[in-house]
């Protein structure tokens, strides 16, 4: 049976990433649409209807959310709780209204309990308070999962969701103030070789670190995740959620990822960490043991040549990142 599937969010860092993997499948039972903000308000019910109604989908990938960095989070809590539950109750609503037989829907890891033993998995979602830095993007994300469950107890729908840990790779979002501490970064870093003092040696340049370096994250590449998400949508038959992550040994602190995109970059000056910044939660390792017991053979890329490759593509289309 053919598949058309939606992709909300579909111009942003995951959606284009699937975008990038389906092109090179180039599948004949599948019709994939990416769609972006510009085609539909989905915190606005009529037009999120208007945009199921054009394209009358039977499988959703359902990435569109309000999302931003560490920072952007602290200062507007209210903000992602509103907007985010307002996004995900239409998009659910209406999958379930045009019948769509399957839903999977984007968490993100840093939805878990603050206080809570590692490493996290699927079951301890709502075992506690998530950090009191993001709670309003917790909180509405966490609802995904409650709305999942009722509507397949209630009307059998297959609406699941995936759990990522940190995504990176090409068309991030780099902008100032609101993007995640990756892409953050390389636009600093730009900056600092590029555009600031262009005439100063870069020797004497000094690339400043938010925080102490400390924290330690997982990373996965756009490009594996676009792979996993598009087998979940394949292949994942539960509503239970699922994490999408690198293995626990692939976590880095945020001091090796400072390294590594001066590496890709070739940085010659300094690095000064800024402890007057915020590091934020010290660490959320996320067990993958759920995927590799489903898809034991999947092969991450290496986190270095990930940067390096999100590197270039930055370099090569500044004119047109979102920064």
């Amino acid at each position: 049976m053919s598949k058309t599937v939606l992709v909300t969010g579909g111009t942003g860092l995951v959606g284009k990433a699937i975008e990038t993997v389906i092109a090179r499948e180039n599948p004949t039972d599948e019709k994939w649409i990416f769609v972006g903000s510009k085609e539909a308000n989905l915190t606005d019910l009529q037009s999120t209807r208007a945009m199921f109604e054009r394209y009358c989908p039977t499988h959703v990938i359902h990435l569109a959310a309000m999302v931003g960095g560490l920072f952007h989070n602290m200062n507007n809590n209210l903000d992602f709780l509103r907007k985010n539950i307002q996004i995900n109750d239409n998009v659910l609503a209406l999958s379930h209204e045009f019948k769509v037989r399957k839903v999977v829907s984007c968490l993100s890891t840093c939805i878990f309990p603050d206080k809570t033993p590692y490493p996290i998995d699927e079951t301890m979602i709502h075992n506690g308070p998530p950090h009191e830095s993001n709670f309003g993007y917790s909180h509405a994300k966490r609802l995904i999962d409650i709305m999942n469950r009722a509507y397949h107890q209630q009307h059998g729908d297959m609406f699941t969701s995936v759990i990522p840990c940190n995504v990176f790779g090409p068309h991030d979002n780099f902008t100032p103030g609101v993007s995640h501490v990756i892409p953050g970064m390389i636009h600093r870093l730009h900056e600092i070789i590029y555009l600031k003092d262009p005439e100063k040696p870069q020797e004497e340049k000094v690339f400043p670190v938010y925080g102490t370096g400390k924290p330690l994250r997982q990373f996965i590449f756009s490009i594996d995740l676009a792979k996993l998400f598009i087998w979940v949508l394949r292949n994942y038959e539960s509503v239970d959620p699922i994490i999408l992550s690198v293995d626990e040994a692939a976590e880095v602190t945020i001091a090796h990822v400072a390294k590594s995109l001066a590496n890709a970059f070739k940085f010659k000056g300094k690095l000064e960490f800024d402890t007057s910044k915020a590091d934020g939660q010290y660490k959320k390792t996320a067990s993958n043991d759920k995927l590799r017991k489903l898809l034991p053979e999947f092969q991450f890329t290496d986190f270095d040549s990930a940067i390096e490759d999100s590197v270039q593509w930055y370099i090569d289309n500044y004119e047109k990142a979102r920064k």
